[in-house]
């Protein structure tokens, strides 16, 4: 059981990641959440229609990319804390 958690804790994260790209980019082609609702994909379109406004699509690169690599850290560092070949 140890070792099929850890494969499980490995897994996870990454489907946290893929759900989070999933909906960001339904959002943007306009069939994820309604309409007015706080979303990435929404930023996304935002900064495709405003060019002129460089700061959309910087910000929404450095939350896409922070949410990612957090999510990315949080289940590497506990599947490390669960690893069973752990090295004092």
């Amino acid at each position: 059981l140890p070792n099929a958690m850890i494969c499980i804790l490995t897994y996870t994260p990454f489907l946290m990641n893929q759900a989070i790209v999933i909906l960001a980019s339904l959002d943007f082609l306009g069939f994820g959440l309604p309409l007015g609702s706080p979303s990435i994909g929404d930023l996304i379109t935002q900064s495709k229609n405003n060019v002129h406004a460089p700061w959309l699509g910087i910000t929404t690169f450095v939350t896409m990319a922070s949410i990612l690599s957090v999510f990315t850290f949080i289940g590497e560092g506990i599947r490390e804390s669960f690893s069973p070949k752990k090295i004092n």
